[in-house]
């Protein structure tokens, strides 16, 4: 068995580990013969009939949730990988490009002027959208577009809506408005509802499916434009559908759960240790080990304190020191 097959089937098993551990864990602890009786018991019964309490809580708090986070995850670690891939730099993030400061403006935008979850989430997905434009116009030298320039314009585009989300802070009410921008801002999954899960999963799963199709054109990518070109590439075409597929899973990510960070910086560090570099397999790694890595992290943060911690918080936490570690044992990325 190979080495990319090994990976595949841990990455599957942990995956669905992690899915049904989710599910019973958690401040009513609900045991796993419950969960498992509950799961079945739209289809056939098995065992003691759940009550309508575990139902309630596996059906409408804990699976939408499991579910999300597994999108969510999935979608940081692919886009990571991409945009790694397409930059060739490994210290990209799916945010380089501005999305995640746009993505705040909005939520923010919508926090002080609405009351509504729905206006939160399509402000900060429109607004995400409308930062990485932002860049590519500021990118655009010509008729030509360098990731050079688009990394640049990224980081200001990314200081320009930081700077608008702080003046939104600003004038915020500091009793009511301040307290739900900044926690937003952090990331959480605490107020998911399986509607969520119907108006984000179609773009995730879209996304990552193009970018999984086109997987064995980022081998190609990493050789530089000239030479892809020279293969027959259309380098330009290419680029725009893998920048356009990664940005619309960032906003959608951004739009249900605030800002998380460090996943999509991580997980292809991982899975570049697990399969190598190979973005045929890297790619496909990459959802993976960030669907199973989000899940445990949002277990964490809901159970190690009375209080849910925010998922950015306990992400730099755990992301930082380890991604301080990896580059100390490549020689400060330079092996």
């Amino acid at each position: 068995m190979n080495r990319w097959r090994s990976a595949a089937i841990i990455l599957v098993l942990l995956n669905v580990f992690m899915f049904f551990l989710s599910l019973f864990l958690g401040r009513y602890a609900i045991p796993p013969s419950e969960v498992a009786s509950a799961l079945c018991s739209p289809f056939f019964s098995l065992g003691e009939k759940p009550t309508n309490l575990t139902q309630i809580v596996i059906f409408h708090v804990r699976l939408p949730r499991v579910l999300i986070a597994m999108l969510v995850g999935a979608g940081l670690g692919i886009t990571g990988a991409s945009f790694q891939g397409v930059f060739r730099n490994p210290l990209v993030s799916p945010y380089i490009l501005g999305v995640s400061s746009g993505g705040g403006f909005g939520a923010a935008l919508a926090i002080l002027l609405f009351d509504s979850t729905g206006m939160i989430q399509l402000l900060a997905f429109v607004f995400g959208l409308v930062a990485v434009s932002i860049t590519f116009l500021i990118a655009r030298i010509g008729d030509k577009i360098s990731t050079y320039s688009l990394v640049l314009s990224g980081v200001v585009v990314g200081a320009f809506f930081s700077a608008l989300i702080s003046l939104l802070k600003y004038v915020a009410d500091i009793y009511t408005k301040l307290p739900a921008i900044v926690f937003w801002l952090m990331g959480s999954l605490a107020s998911v509802k399986i509607e969520d899960l119907l108006t984000t999963a179609p773009v995730i799963i879209i996304g990552t499916a193009v970018l999984i199709m086109l997987r064995w054109r980022f081998n190609i990518l990493s050789l530089g434009s000239t030479e892809a070109q020279g293969l027959g590439i259309n380098t330009k075409a290419l680029y725009l559908v893998i920048i356009t597929c990664s940005t619309l899973i960032a906003s959608s990510i951004v739009a249900i759960a605030g800002i998380i960070g460090w996943v999509g910086l991580v997980v292809p560090h991982l899975c570049r240790m697990m399969v190598g570099a190979d973005h045929s397999k890297l790619l496909p790694a990459s959802a993976l080990m960030g669907s199973a890595y989000l899940v445990m992290v949002d277990d964490v943060a809901r159970m190690i304190t009375g209080q849910e911690i925010p998922l950015g918080i306990v992400t730099a936490i755990i992301g930082a020191p380890f991604f301080a570690y990896l580059l100390n044992r490549n020689h400060g990325g330079t092996s």
